[in-house]
């Protein structure tokens, strides 16, 4: 077996020692060489034929490869491997990255602009484009006889389409989210076999995936919706497979399936319909967490207004306008952020959400360095957001009397607003915080409170249910807790719930974590190989032990 020797690490930075362009250590550069590259805007282009090279950002570094001065390609490649990592490319007159027969890793980096493809893979060479976001091009991605994988993409506002695959490609696309194109979400042609997983196609001039020539992708549990053409559409002479999707508000038929086209359609989504055993799957899912019962109560019933507006609608019945934001109010650890999860697979269950994630985040996410910074990257995590669950955990720290950059947090907050009753039909926003602090956070904007439909209050856990949420995570690890550590543990938790910083199942987690540690600590110190019930087994000691730590 031939394996890679490996190369060396060179570094590109602006100053002495290092080398200050990419080109320079690219010239200089053996095969498997790592090029490390400090933070900065690098106006060049790079031409590889043959040799395997990393380029990656250095660690935190922010680095921009600029061709918008030229009219090739800013990475062109043939043959070889090249991984990109962690970088943005601007690109020109020509594609950003060009590739034939190369093995291409392209990760977490961000594409934008230029002519044709803003991402060329051809050849028979697999490649990997991993979560990258790839905009403001005349097409996305165009692979053309190539196996290989592109997951946790975005590919958004392209003038033409979004993904291409033809000349035979079968690469796995899974997890994608493809929206803004002039022309197709995805195109497949010329007897290409992709599989299209899991991924959400909006916003398209024309259909959201459209097969021709030929093609014949596998096709599932992929969302497509806001398109103006139908949402699926096999052209004559195409097979493939159609399972599990969602196809909504597109032009008719949302599946379109032309006289001598074969696949198989099975498992096709209604948007008009939805499946009682989805959602009693996922209300299950609510139950089965311990504790909470007024959240639940309260879950339930928003549940059950929802489910009759979409019978109303049907019947042609009036529905009044609602929107889907709500604040979850209590301390850490109290289950907020598992049941925001639940609320958005149960939006999107109920057809009121077209997609249904869950994006988290904090006010690091919201908030910028100076004034209009903020306002940018709030309505950026918005934007990303649309289709499913903004989830905004510690509200309370944007307002101005939250400590230090308030100011910067109130400018999140007032473009928030307008955009949550802009776009109350397309997004729910739930904010999270202590009680007493929410109620800050809802007077920093004299419109913030009324855009909230509901105060969903979260109660700490009990003992009781602290104890049941620890045997859980020592039944889930495979570990058998002694009975007797029981009462060591009730009375544990009985003493520090009334911490003003106690963190409920947080800290659960983190004694049960320390628990583990301490039976590693004394099954280590016996000097054998301990049995297999030794190893499952939490003992009183071991428990003892963490509480003491």
């Amino acid at each position: 077996m031939t394996t890679s020797t490996p190369g060396r690490v060179l570094l590109v930075a602006r100053r002495p020692g290092a080398y200050p362009t990419i080109g320079d250590a690219l010239a200089e550069a053996s095969d498997n060489a790592v090029i490390t590259i400090a933070s900065g805007e690098y106006a060049e282009t790079v031409e590889l034929t043959g040799i395997r090279v990393t380029l990656a950002a250095a660690d935190g570094a922010t680095v921009v490869v600029d061709g918008r001065g030229a009219d090739r390609p800013v990475f062109r490649t043939t043959g070889g491997a090249l991984v990109l990592e962690e970088i943005e490319v601007l690109a020109g007159g020509a594609s950003a990255i060009q590739s034939h027969d190369t093995e291409l890793t392209v990760r977490h980096c961000t594409v934008s602009g230029g002519r044709g493809p803003a991402i060329a893979i051809r050849g028979a060479t697999a490649f990997t484009v991993t979560g990258c976001v790839i905009s403001a091009a005349e097409q996305g991605i165009l692979v053309d006889g190539s196996p290989g994988r592109i997951e946790d993409t975005t590919v958004e506002d392209v003038t033409g389409d979004g993904i291409t695959l033809g000349q035979g490609a079968d690469p796995v696309v899974a997890g994608c989210t493809v929206t803004g194109c002039g022309l197709r979400g995805v195109y497949v042609y010329q007897y290409a076999r992709p599989s299209i997983e899991g991924c959400v196609i909006s916003h398209t001039g024309h259909e959201g995936i459209a097969v021709a020539h030929h093609g014949g992708p596998v096709i599932e549990r992929c969302t497509v919706t806001g398109t103006r053409g139908p949402g699926i559409a096999f052209a004559s002479g195409c097979g493939g497979e159609i399972s599990a999707c969602r196809v909504s508000n597109t032009a008719e038929p949302g599946i379109a399936i032309a006289e001598g086209a074969t696949p198989t359609v099975s498992e096709a989504v209604d948007p008009g319909a939805v499946g009682d055993s989805a959602l009693d799957d996922m209300l299950a899912e609510l139950d089965a967490m311990i504790g909470l019962p007024g959240v639940k109560e309260e879950v339930r019933a928003l549940v059950d207004e929802l489910q009759v507006n979409e019978w109303r609608r049907r019947a042609g019945l009036p529905v009044g306008a609602a929107g889907h934001h709500l604040i979850f109010a209590g301390a850490p650890g109290t289950g907020k952020t598992t049941v925001a999860r639940i609320y958005g697979k149960l939006l999107k269950a109920l057809g009121v959400l077209p997609i249904g994630e869950f994006h988290e985040v904090t006010r690091r996410e919201l908030v910028g360095q100076y004034i209009g910074h903020t306002a940018e990257k709030t309505a950026t995590v918005f934007e990303e957001a649309k289709g499913g669950v903004l989830f905004i955990d510690e509200a309370y720290t944007l307002t101005r009397f939250a400590g230090s950059g308030g100011d910067f947090g109130q400018e999140a907050i007032d473009t928030l607003v307008p955009l949550m009753e802009e776009h109350r039909d397309e997004v729910a926003v739930i904010v999270a915080g202590y009680t007493d602090e929410m109620a800050g956070f809802l007077a920093a904007n004299p419109g913030l409170a009324s855009r909230f439909g509901k105060t969903i209050e979260f109660e700490n856990y009990s003992p009781a249910e602290l104890l049941a949420i620890f045997g859980r995570m020592a039944s889930a690890g495979d570990y058998e807790l002694d009975p007797d550590a029981g009462p060591v543990l009730t009375d544990h938790f009985r003493r520090v719930s009334g911490d003003v910083n106690f963190g409920n199942a947080r800290d659960a987690r983190l004694l049960f974590e320390k628990a583990r540690t301490a039976q590693s600590q004394r099954l280590r110190l016996t000097g054998r190989m301990p049995a297999v019930e030794e190893l499952r087994g939490l003992r009183v000691a071991d428990v003892e032990a963490a509480i003491a730590r």
